[in-house]
């Protein structure tokens, strides 16, 4: 099942009526944070284990 550009146009009319433009801004901007933040961790991570591998070799 696909959704049309008219389909989404009213769920997202709706999504606004429903939570407020600014409401929606905040949980967007919450949503990138997090999306931020685990990204960083995932980045140290691999870091983590790149430096314990040298390490080990050495």
């Amino acid at each position: 099942m696909r959704f049309g550009t008219t389909e989404l146009i009213i769920v997202l009319v709706i999504v606004v009526l429903l939570f407020g433009v600014g409401r929606i801004g905040k949980i967007a901007g919450e949503l990138g944070g997090g999306i931020k933040a685990f990204r960083k961790g995932l980045k140290e991570d691999e870091e983590g284990e790149d430096e314990t591998d040298t390490e080990e070799n050495a």
